[in-house]
């Protein structure tokens, strides 16, 4: 046990990265489709860890790496953040910063009541409220106030408490309410829901030829023999389903393709299209060729495309069409994703900046298109350090100005000025996509570390205070919690269904959204057995990801008493 002691005041930093790894498999096991998630296993992994002796981590070290996962989250949710800012998605924004408030003065009253304190007002927050930023960002406050060590040591170990207490429990009761209670809340069924929104969507009329909108791609060489004297419009239109003629070939020469260009016998033709159109395309202009010499030379593309147009914000994808017009024409939607769930594609379904859509063309279209709609998403892309870290430097040159709750001096402190640089940098990034390049894979790296290793901090430098903390107001702590939790997504789901009439399955996705669990999107879409509800989801993760980070100083100079 003396060696162990000497490792942890010599080498703290063996004790960091051992919490991550431990607690980051122990948060992937599932039982029955269920995990406890890793953020709450590192925490309980660190404070285990923090028994074995004194150990100090620097306050540098927690800044830094807690800027660095608050910031990815800034960059991640910047241009979804700022194009919410519209009237087209009005009703999901006050959606979030209505649950944000609430969770916010059921915090107040009980913080109050049972005299909780700052630390343990900001911990249950954040395990309430599924957002682990409040600790960092509550933790940097209280640094701000001059306490002495011992007393700063305690208020953080009751940040941890609070924190490990409330985290799983909230996060169960999120993963139930979304899909079981809040149909109960509205009289609703899901299924029943979900299949009169997507007949909504889909409006009941065929998609219009040449448009976005497709399922299964193929293209195929027919010789014209039948379609003979008709011109590529007419044609087309008889084919229906989204199909086109890419290419017209007329002894041995290319026939440039417009609207009233006649097909004549002979003619090889290259369609393309969803398959089922494809297929029974034969009937109407003559037998299926091989057409290897017609298909060979014809450039060929599957790209994802990470929506940052803002006048496409809240779009469906008819009106996009429109907007489109011929620039559109042989330029296909294999799939539409958002925050890495499926989204169903209809005529109705509506856009948000930070969707990706998956393109595919046979045609220089493709560019057009893209460049209409956003920008490429290259596996291939390499961070931009220098735009990063000048980011980083400026938000926590932010970080530093002052402002007063009541008569506590606070400032937004790293965290926060991190999280506003990171929200403007990934908004310049999706205005001018050839700066600040940071990748999904390096984003979701630079966040699962910096977050892990934060909380791992935490854990182990308050580790015996916080076991403590627990074993002395578990039970309470654990009340309050459900009620922190509860509170917001009770009075969110009446709210937004009685008073904002949102449609209940975009009310179920943009609950979970608020309270930023992915999880219980994935778990409404299995009892609906439909992908609607992750069309309410976008809008209120981006705006409760910064509301709800920046109660953690506001929870701290509301609560403290010097």
């Amino acid at each position: 046990m003396s060696w162990i002691g000497h490792v942890a005041a010599s080498a703290p930093e063996i004790f960091i990265f051992l919490a991550v790894a431990i607690g980051t498999l122990l948060g992937r096991v599932r039982i029955r489709g269920f995990s406890l998630g890793v953020p709450a296993c590192i925490l309980v992994v660190a404070v285990v860890l923090g028994q074995f002796g004194t150990i100090v981590i620097p306050p540098l070290l927690k800044s830094i790496l807690f800027g660095l996962f608050v910031f990815t989250i800034g960059y991640r949710s910047g241009p979804e953040f700022f194009a919410s800012l519209s009237l087209q998605t009005l009703s999901q924004v006050v959606l979030a910063l209505l649950m944000g408030v609430c969770g916010l003065i059921v915090i107040l009253i009980f913080a109050h009541t049972p005299h909780l304190g700052p630390g343990t007002a900001a911990g249950v927050g954040a395990g309430s409220l599924t957002q682990t930023s409040i600790m960092g960002t509550a933790s940097g406050a209280l640094e701000q106030l001059g306490l002495a060590a011992d007393v700063l040591k305690q208020q953080q170990a009751n940040i941890a408490a609070g924190y490990a207490v409330t985290y799983i429990l909230g996060y169960i009761l999120v993963l139930l309410f979304v899909p079981f209670v809040a149909p109960r809340l509205m009289g609703v069924s899901l299924k029943e829901e979900a299949a009169k929104l997507e007949a909504a969507l889909s409006g009941g009329a065929p998609a219009k030829s040449g448009n976005l909108i497709y399922r299964k791609f193929q293209a195929r060489a027919y010789q014209v023999s039948k379609a003979a004297g008709q011109t590529l419009n007419e044609i087309e239109l008889q084919i229906g389903r989204r199909a086109v003629i890419e290419r017209i070939v007329r002894h041995g020469e290319d026939i440039e393709l417009r609207p009233d260009t006649k097909l004549q016998a002979s003619d090889e033709t290259l369609l393309a299209g969803p398959s089922a159109a494809i297929v029974a395309a034969a009937s109407l202009i003559g037998p299926e060729i091989e057409g290897e010499h017609v298909m060979r030379s014809v450039p060929g593309e599957v790209v994802d495309v990470y929506v940052t147009a803002r006048d496409l914000h809240g779009r469906t994808l008819s009106d996009i069409v429109d907007r489109l017009g011929d620039t559109a024409r042989g330029v296909f939607l294999r799939a539409l994703t958002r925050r890495g769930l499926d989204v169903p594609v209809a005529p109705g379904t509506q856009i948000y900046v930070g969707d990706v859509m998956t393109l595919v063309a046979l045609n220089e279209a493709l560019k057009r298109v893209v460049h209409r709609v956003g920008q490429t998403l290259h596996s291939s892309d390499r961070t931009d350090i220098a735009f990063l870290a000048i980011g980083l430097a400026i938000g926590w040159l932010i970080g530093l100005l002052g402002f007063t709750i009541g008569s506590v001096p606070l400032t937004l402190g790293g965290g926060g000025g991190a999280l506003v640089a990171g929200l403007v940098c990934g908004w310049l990034r999706a205005r001018r996509p050839t700066m600040g390049a940071f990748p999904p894979q390096a984003q979701q790296t630079l966040s699962d570390l910096g977050l892990g290793g934060f909380i791992a901090s935490i854990g182990l430098a308050s580790g015996p205070a916080a076991l403590a903390a627990v074993q002395a107001h578990g039970l309470l702590l654990l009340g309050v919690g459900v009620i922190v939790t509860l509170t917001p997504l009770i009075i969110g789901t009446l709210f937004a269904h009685r008073v904002l009439r949102m449609n209940p399955m975009i009310v179920c996705g943009a609950l979970a959204g608020a309270m930023t669990v992915d999880a219980a999107v994935a778990g409404t879409c299995d009892v609906a057995e439909s992908q609607t509800p992750v069309l309410g989801v976008a809008v209120p993760y981006a705006i409760a990801n910064v509301v709800l980070t920046v109660l953690g100083p506001i929870i701290v100079g509301l609560t403290f008493v010097g």
